[in-house]
């Protein structure tokens, strides 16, 4: 027999599996010498109380069984095989990749950015040097925008796919096991690379091919058919299947589906800065007199409130965290977070936005689907602008901004490029900045201490999700104009974070596999 039994217990005591057992027992009303095997399969942290606790979900059974089993995964020899074209190597491209593999099809990706070890070249320009290069940086080249993040893999979207399979699949090609647990997974900014690299080895050892460094600049169709694609070095595949994976920040993308006749539209999305606090402070707002607990984990928290009928809330928590330049191209400035697996910078940051709708992009009409990105463009110009025309960042303290004074000095941050104090309300539109700055006091009421000085708000938060939609049959999943394109993933509006996007590239497998038999 095996039963699930959930339980309530210290956090030192959260390893102890001899405790573990016996308050599972005494819940339920076994004997301890009944349990043959037990194991924990659903953490998280109960801090609403004076004292933080461990809510653990444990299976027991009185036979010697495997309780919790990974995905079995079926790696076959693809090699020529009927291939599928993938254009982008991000969660969904990747997903999609593997998906495509076990079901015995090829899939054949392009992949504008560098593998993850070429890639941190660009990374430490981007850093040191502010030199951004607009092929290869934090959102383009291997595993996408989300190799060098938190790796956070908690999600909502759980009609879209089968969530515990795609972690089972990280597991599987190195992540730790404990994202099969834990309430709120990651895998961190340093085991991620290695994972993704992994990744890219059961693909091409089944026989799929992957082209780094290869941007796609032309798609294909005949009689409202895919055909094929071109990439920027002139050559050119045919193909009646391709998924199109790009991520939100491809914008030469946009484009080239604009230029090409091909129907795209605007997006609502949400705009605003990333908020640095020392992550001791955040430790005591949440877990109170416990906040120096050694077995708790660095804290994070959720905000959300409405401001004259818009939404204002935290996007993107880094407990432990890092700000990062997250620029795709010179002369704009984007941040965005990340942290290791251990959560143990002295920093904690997350985004701050404001949902930003149609009536706000209305003047850049002459931009048709596309003046939702051009909003989004000239916001951050204006970011590189204050901020020196570098990498460096405009900043001001959390106080001084919705006091409406400069910041004489800033505070320590963790974002290398640098800070310039600056007036952001001179960076962000009006409507944002006067949200964030009643958003601001609201929280204080939630949490006082997180309204300090001591926090930095760092300008621009621009990237939280794609300012494009590229429709796509519900059905069929491809383009309504162009049969045999699957727009994919969080660029093309269908995802919000890596294990959505990674659902969302299986689903799109799936169908290019139906489009290639459907034609065969």
């Amino acid at each position: 027999m095996i039963k699930d039994v959930d339980i309530v217990i210290a956090p030192n005591l959260g390893d102890n599996m001899q405790e573990v057992i016996r308050l599972a027992t005494q819940k339920c009303g076994w004997k301890i010498s009944d349990v043959q095997r037990a194991e924990v399969i659903k953490r998280s942290v109960d801090a609403r109380g004076k004292y933080a606790r461990l809510q653990l979900r444990v299976r027991i059974s009185d036979a010697e069984e495997n309780l919790y089993p990974l995905t079995d995964f079926f790696w076959q020899n693809v090699s020529n095989s009927p291939e599928v074209l993938i254009i982008g190597f991000g969660p969904a491209g990747m997903f999609a990749a593997m998906e495509l593999i076990q079901h015995g099809f090829k899939p054949v990706v392009f992949e504008r950015g560098s593998d993850v070890r070429k890639r941190r070249r660009d990374l430490k320009a981007i850093n040191r040097d502010h030199t951004v290069n607009p092929e290869s940086n934090y959102c383009f080249g291997e595993g996408g925008a989300g190799t060098y993040s938190d790796g956070k893999l908690y999600t909502r979207s759980h009609k879209r796919g089968n969530i515990s399979r795609i972690l089972d699949n990280f597991v599987y090609h190195g992540a730790h096991p404990d994202i099969r647990v834990d309430a709120h997974p990651h895998i961190g900014t340093n085991k991620l690379p290695k994972v993704v690299e992994n990744i890219r080895e059961t693909i091409i050892q089944a026989g799929g091919e992957i082209h780094f460094d290869t941007r796609v600049d032309e798609i294909f169709t005949e009689n409202g058919k895919l055909t094929g694609l071109r990439t920027a070095t002139g050559e050119r595949y045919r193909g009646n299947a391709a998924i199109l994976a790009t991520g939100h920040s491809a914008r030469d993308v946009f484009h080239l589906l604009y230029r090409s006749g091909i129907n795209i539209e605007n997006k609502p999305f949400a705009l605003g800065v990333r908020i640095e606090h020392p992550q001791e402070i955040i430790n005591k707002v949440q877990y109170s007199c416990d906040y120096n607990n050694p077995h708790l984990p660095p804290a994070s928290y959720a905000l959300s409130t409405q401001v004259q009928g818009r939404g204002v809330f935290s996007f993107c928590m880094c407990p432990g965290g890092f700000i990062v330049p997250a620029s795709t191209a010179p002369g704009e400035v984007v941040v965005n977070g990340m942290s290791p697996s251990r959560r143990d910078g002295k920093f904690a940051n997350s985004g701050f936005v404001v949902s930003v709708e149609p009536e706000d992009w209305k003047s850049y009409g002459e931009h048709g689907p596309l003046a939702a990105m051009a909003f989004q463009a000239e916001i951050e110009k204006k970011a590189w602008e204050a901020g020196g025309k570098t990498m460096a960042a405009p900043a001001q303290r959390m106080i001084d901004f919705v006091s409406g004074k400069n910041s004489t000095d800033l505070n320590e941050t963790s974002y290398i490029p640098g800070l310039t104090s600056a007036n952001l309300s001179e960076v962000l539109p009006g409507f944002i900045s006067q949200r964030i700055r009643e958003a601001c006091l609201h929280f204080k009421k939630k949490m006082p201490s997180y309204y300090t000085n001591e926090a930095n708000l760092v300008g621009v938060e621009s990237r939280t999700s794609s300012p494009v939609r590229i429709p796509r049959n519900p059905q069929t999943l491809s383009h309504p104009e162009v049969e045999g394109l699957l727009p994919c993933g969080e660029g093309a509006g269908y995802a919000g974070g890596i294990v959505s996007a990674a659902m969302d590239g299986e689903r799109c497998a799936r169908a290019a596999i139906t489009i290639k038999k459907a034609a065969d």
